[in-house]
């Protein structure tokens, strides 16, 4: 098959015999503003790129044709530039004005990716996991048992209640007593709050390997995954280079690597902070790294840098906080994806240290891979 490559980019022939041109462009352009960080015009400059080459379009359904699509459906919005108005169509079809995508899109983008990395799974409804308690919690199980002193009226079972009456008093006679009431049993839904750390420092595009890419379409397939799936559990992600510090779900498409290098410690320091704060028993937190810390910040403000090998003072750090984790009860399962041996070493050290998990891991399969650790890790921590 047919490849096309640009700065670091690689999209094979793309082949849908069944979808419309609109639809067929909208799945490309899904993955495009992906790739392109949310950038609409470097995105739309790829499309027209691959229009040219593999002829995507033709005079009945053009690039602007599915621009102008694209702005009726609300997946993108035009600012104008000073002056510029509805009748200004000089720039190719952006109208004259600044495209970015809306909320809506942000959406579909999460959605997509989810349907990439878990497409194999059936969602079930509420989607929270029970424990074994059973007892006044919230979730429905079928089974009735008698009324005991202290159930709340929103759980006795009216229709079986006063079957019971009936059978007792017979119709003519009606009387409900305490005797007739039945209640439905329930169970606690457990909870997961999850932290989610992203390496966003510049090794993550070294040597022509996009690793942030797919990192970013995990971040957004596990949060669609948890807010449709699991809606009690939380997920907070965050961001660390030469710093740390939280991003909103929604910024993810957005998601870049900047000139930083590796404060692991950073990460791990905001992670235990923000699951402090959570009233969940049940925390995790995941990581993916390249596996190589180079940065701390020092207490004067300061950063301390070697990204010559493993630095054993930064390394200690690094091992100091996972038996703090470990200390509170936070496991950490950190995805590695990088293959040098001593790197690798590293990693199996600090989950040594948290008696964590780590995955040696390319950049196939990486969602797959954190998928079924979160379904492992709720079993385990709900149970």
């Amino acid at each position: 098959m047919a490849m096309n490559t640009r700065k670091g980019f690689r999209f094979a022939t793309y082949e849908a015999p069944e979808q419309s041109p609109y639809e067929k462009l909208f799945d490309i352009f899904q993955e495009l503003i992906t790739h392109t960080s949310g950038d609409v015009d470097e995105a739309l400059d790829w499309l027209r790129e691959l229009d040219k080459e593999y002829e995507l379009t033709d005079e009945n359904y053009t690039i602007d044709d599915f621009i102008e699509d694209l702005k009726a459906k609300g997946f993108l919005r035009e600012e104008f530039k000073d002056g510029g108005g509805e009748g200004d169509k000089e720039d190719g079809g952006n109208g004259g004005g600044n495209l970015s995508i809306t909320a809506k899109m942000e959406r579909i983008i999460r959605q997509r990716a989810l349907d990439q990395i878990f497409g194999k799974l059936k969602r079930s409804g509420s989607g929270n996991h029970k424990t074994g308690k059973s007892g006044q919690g919230d979730e429905h199980t079928g089974e009735l048992r008698e009324y005991r002193y202290g159930d709340g009226l929103e759980h006795i079972s009216m229709t079986e209640s006063l079957k019971n009456a009936q059978i007792s008093n017979g119709i003519g006679d009606f009387s409900l007593n305490e005797e007739d009431l039945v209640v439905e049993d329930t169970q606690y839904k457990a909870q997961m709050s999850t932290i989610l750390m992203i390496d966003i420092s510049h090794s993550m595009i070294l040597y022509g390997e996009d690793r942030i890419t797919p990192a970013k379409k995990v971040a957004m397939a596990l949060a669609e995954l948890i807010t449709t799936r699991y809606p009690k559990d939380t997920l907070d992600i965050l961001v660390f280079g030469n710093d740390a510090w939280p991003i909103p779900i929604k910024d993810l498409p957005y998601l870049k690597v900047g000139p930083y290098h590796t404060n692991t410690v950073a990460g791990l320091q905001l992670a235990m902070d923000m699951l402090r704060r959570k009233r969940n028993t049940n925390k995790q937190i995941f990581m993916i790294t390249d596996g190589k810390p180079s940065c701390l910040r020092l207490p004067d403000g300061t950063y301390y840098k070697n990204s010559v090998g493993l630095d054993d003072y930064i390394v200690e750090k690094c091992y100091n906080m996972a038996r703090q984790a470990r200390k509170l009860h936070i496991p950490i399962t950190t995805f590695m994806i990088a293959q040098d041996p001593y790197l690798m070493q590293f990693i199996r050290h600090f989950t040594e240290a948290n008696k964590g998990k780590a995955f040696f891991t390319g950049l196939q399969g990486l969602g797959e891979m954190i998928f079924e650790d979160y379904e492992s890790n709720r079993r385990k921590r709900l149970k």
